[in-house]
């Protein structure tokens, strides 16, 4: 009887991975004709795959737990008490969900790209440089003399920006 539920267990955690793989490889693809049909750049959508690929593996290491036989209250108190600590910790650093937040404000909906040169317009100094990436917490830029500055996300929301129309 042992050996059949361990069967059982093994055989389920198999085609819940290949399960996976099939999604991944089926969401990929969708991702190349919705990149080529409505022109969308292909560094955002590396990281909107990487998204959906790190959902994809968090769904199947919990349908892998239940198939193992982990109590679902256990495994509501363990996701419940790590989401808490997470929460503390934004609410400690309240610039560190802001600047998440801007980040995928600028990811999503924002006129400038990775590759094109804006200058940021302080009051004393402006800064001019292209964008060679968009993170979650920070936008980086290389200047004309090849230095690299790395500005938070949430500022550059709050600052104005000039740009040049491709």
């Amino acid at each position: 009887m042992y050996e059949f539920l361990s069967n059982y267990k093994i055989v389920g955690s198999i085609i819940v991975i290949l399960l996976a793989v099939l999604i991944r490889f089926l969401t990929s693809k969708s991702l190349r004709k919705i990149r080529v049909n409505f022109d969308f750049q292909k560094s955002r959508m590396v990281v909107i795959y990487k998204m959906i690929t790190v959902l994809i593996y968090c769904s199947v290491i919990v349908l892998i737990a239940f198939i193992w036989g982990v109590d679902e209250k256990q495994l509501i108190v363990y996701i419940s008490s790590f989401l808490t600590i997470l929460g503390i910790a934004f609410f400690a650093q309240w610039s560190l969900l802001s600047n998440i937040t801007a980040g995928l404000i600028l990811f999503i909906n924002y006129p400038v790209k990775i590759g094109d040169t804006i200058t940021i317009l302080e009051k004393d100094n402006n800064i001019t440089g292209e964008i060679t990436d968009i993170g979650a917490f920070f936008i980086t830029l290389k200047t004309d003399e090849d230095h690299m500055i790395t500005i938070p996300n949430s500022i550059i929301l709050q600052k104005n920006i000039s740009y040049k129309i491709k």
